[in-house]
């Protein structure tokens, strides 16, 4: 998935994934796209400072199955 469509989808209220179903795309409240480990609360910017550059490769992203 590109950036684009992680933070659509996330704003859409899907839930996308990085590289396992342990690691989920969040948007917190300041607006910031993170990838969190929701058993420990770990997170980290879903992009380097520059905002462009992801922590992952695009094809390490999926949205979760229904």
């Amino acid at each position: 998935m590109t950036l684009d469509e992680i933070k659509h989808a996330v704003d859409r209220g899907e839930t996308v994934h990085h590289q396992s179903p342990h690691y989920v795309v969040v948007k917190d409240e300041l607006g910031e796209y993170l990838i969190k480990c929701p058993s420990n609360d770990y997170c980290i910017g879903l992009t380097w400072k520059d905002g462009v550059t992801m922590n992952g490769k695009p094809e390490e992203f999926f949205i979760a199955a229904s």
